[in-house]
């Protein structure tokens, strides 16, 4: 597969704010976040359906769709970030236009429930997106509230520049760990690990062997996390990797913790981190107020001797 990368997102250009899940609780934080794009030098539009509800969603399937393959297919736009995640991503996957998106390659920013729509545009068209922060959410912070500076410094250090990153810089307050006897590399793929295994067999799903496999979760206890990683061992994903890239996995603790149980850790520990591949933990990803922008589709390497995670490549062009 010829892997595209968007162009690099530079001042003055148009951002596009779309909701392929559900709408944001607060309308107030989009509009928040669109100042603040505006005051870096950013023009910001705010889809027709970004606040439209029907239960969960942010307006119907049709709606949804609409808006990505619109702002794929205006050449103004040179960037694309989602409002908020939820639930909804993998309803409209059979209703984008990926040759649009081929053709007219751009940033697109999310994370969580539009982990489906990035696995889903990197098997489609080898495009590379962001798993990062997002409009109503780690952008959205108004009130006289600054964006974190470890979030802000990350993402535009992936979107802007046409260096490749290099060793990965981890937050203070998260040490990264690394198990394994030799360095891996390949393609980083995945994202939420729920979202993950909502679109195993389906036509979706991009091939995982060789890649580096990317998970993170929230507010699932251990043994759904159990039951999901054994989807992903018998659909032979696990087996295929050449190593684990782990975020956080927040609020995932059993609900009854008196009762019988296994922790995260001897989870991973047994299913994950036991045969001697390559392994990074406790990654500053996921859903935690201040993350990470992580690439999916780009090249990375995991050297556990010498302690490193690295993305390789420069994700955009």
């Amino acid at each position: 597969m010829n892997v595209i990368k968007p162009p690099r997102l530079k001042k003055g250009d148009l951002i596009s704010i779309i909701s392929p899940a559900s709408a944001p609780l607060e309308s107030e934080k989009v509009h928040s976040g669109a100042k603040y794009f505006e005051s870096l030098g950013y023009r910001v539009t705010i889809s027709k359906n970004v606040f439209n509800v029907e239960g969960y969603l942010a307006g119907t399937d049709e709606e949804r769709a609409e808006d990505i393959n619109q702002a794929f297919s205006d050449r103004n736009v040179k960037a694309i970030i989602c409002s908020r995640g939820g639930y909804g991503t993998p309803r409209i996957l059979d209703r984008i236009d990926y040759g649009t998106i081929r053709k007219n390659p751009k940033i697109l920013v999310g994370y969580s429930d539009i982990t489906a729509l990035q696995l889903a545009i990197f098997k489609k068209t080898g495009m590379i997106t962001f798993s990062g922060p997002m409009m109503a959410v780690e952008f959205g912070v108004g009130f006289g509230k600054k964006v974190d500076s470890f979030t802000e410094e990350r993402f535009f250090e992936m979107i802007t520049s046409h260096k490749k990153t290099g060793v990965v810089k981890s937050h203070k307050d998260y040490r990264l760990s690394f198990h394994g006897k030799k360095k891996s590399h390949g393609r980083l793929l995945g994202g939420n690990l729920s979202l993950i295994t909502s679109i195993l067999g389906t036509e979706y799903v991009p091939d995982f062997f060789g890649g580096v496999l990317l998970l993170e979760e929230v507010s699932e206890e251990p043994y759904s996390i159990d039951r999901m990683l054994t989807q992903l061992r018998l659909a032979g994903i696990l087996r295929g990797v050449s190593a684990f890239a782990l975020g956080q996995f927040t609020n995932c603790a059993p609900e009854e913790p008196d009762k019988p149980h296994r922790t995260l850790e001897e989870i991973f520990r047994k299913d994950l981190l036991s045969d001697g591949r390559a392994s990074v933990t406790n990654i500053p990803y996921g859903h935690l107020p201040m993350k990470l922008t992580l690439p999916i589709g780009t090249l990375v390497s995991i050297d556990p001797l010498k302690k490193k995670f690295a993305i390789d490549e420069p994700a955009v062009s």
